[in-house]
């Protein structure tokens, strides 16, 4: 199946079902191994239609974490096939993050707000939006987008994409009906399946959704989801520079992935895409080593928050 074949599926399914992100394979997109002229492997760089509008490397440190800026990812998602008028509402944002809305005021609904809020919250963790985290007694400053790195409330640094990471969880709420429906893809407890389509199926945000699959979205999702799955545990992913150097970033800041992430924020919010990282930067090779000799991904920050300063 073409990737085109599957963003016509998925335009369809966008436009009478639930919003699809999807956790399993999704034909073939690109095998593993070969290198684009931006360095990046498949199937993370995704098609080379769009990867030009992708991150750089920063050159000068005042680029490392710096946000888009609103311009900027106007003018992006524009390029990408959404726009803004189909974004949500600031009322239907505010009740979805607030798990309130036709189908929210419970249990399910709240912790699905609370994996939607976490993960934008990560995903735009640059300058513009800054974390605070208490890292041995001291509340401490937190940007790190760049690296494609997050530090959660226990104070443990990781690529978001883990599987204990709400960025990674959210995938569950953002899954479609049929995914939900498979006896071997059972959500963590808690953890409703599907829930943000059925969420803006009820809400009046049909449109957002059939914008969203006809936009990039669809056509980056099966290149992201064989990025994902050939990265674990620790979710790393390489870039090998025109000088045969090599760089190494947390997966959301490898170019299918991040455009997924941006585009879907930018449905949600685009003030949130708007402060996401304009600019990728090589973790340092002490991190790295110290990730990857983990079973989990994790490591403590406070023991490497110095190689970040």
């Amino acid at each position: 199946m073409t990737v085109r074949t599957i963003q016509k599926r998925l335009i369809a399914m966008a436009a009478a079902s639930a919003l699809v992100v999807v956790p399993i394979a999704v034909g073939s997109p690109a095998s593993a191994g070969d290198v684009d002229m931006y360095g990046w492997e498949k199937p993370f760089a995704g098609p080379q239609t769009f990867l030009s509008l992708a991150p750089k490397e920063n050159n000068r440190d005042r680029q490392v974490n710096m946000p888009l800026g609103q311009a900027r990812a106007d003018a992006l998602a524009a390029r990408l096939g959404f726009s803004k008028d189909k974004v949500l509402s600031k009322k239907q944002y505010a009740k979805l993050i607030a798990g309130k809305g036709k189908g929210g005021g419970n249990a399910a609904a709240r912790k699905a707000a609370q994996l939607i809020d976490a993960s934008a919250i990560y995903l735009s963790n640059t300058t513009a939006n800054p974390l605070y985290r208490d890292i041995d007694g001291v509340r401490t400053e937190i940007v790190l987008a760049s690296y494609g790195l997050i530090v959660d409330r226990d104070g443990n640094l990781s690529s978001p994409a883990i599987d204990t990471s709400p960025v990674r969880q959210v995938n569950w709420i953002i899954a479609p009906n049929a995914i939900c429906r498979f006896p071997e893809t059972t959500p963590p407890p808690g953890i409703p399946c599907g829930y943000m389509g059925k969420w803006m199926r009820k809400n009046g945000a049909k449109d957002t959704l059939k914008e969203l699959y006809a936009s990039a979205y669809a056509v980056e999702l099966p290149y992201a989801f064989k990025s994902q799955g050939i990265s674990e545990p620790w979710e790393l992913a390489a870039n090998t520079r025109g000088d045969g150097s090599t760089a190494t970033v947390g997966m959301a800041m490898v170019p299918s992935i991040w455009f997924a992430n941006f585009l879907l924020l930018y449905a949600l919010n685009p003030k949130i895409a708007a402060n996401m990282p304009a600019f990728w930067t090589d973790i340092p090779a002490e991190v790295v080593d110290a990730i990857e000799a983990t079973d989990d991904g994790k490591v403590a920050y406070a023991d490497y928050q110095q190689y970040f300063n």
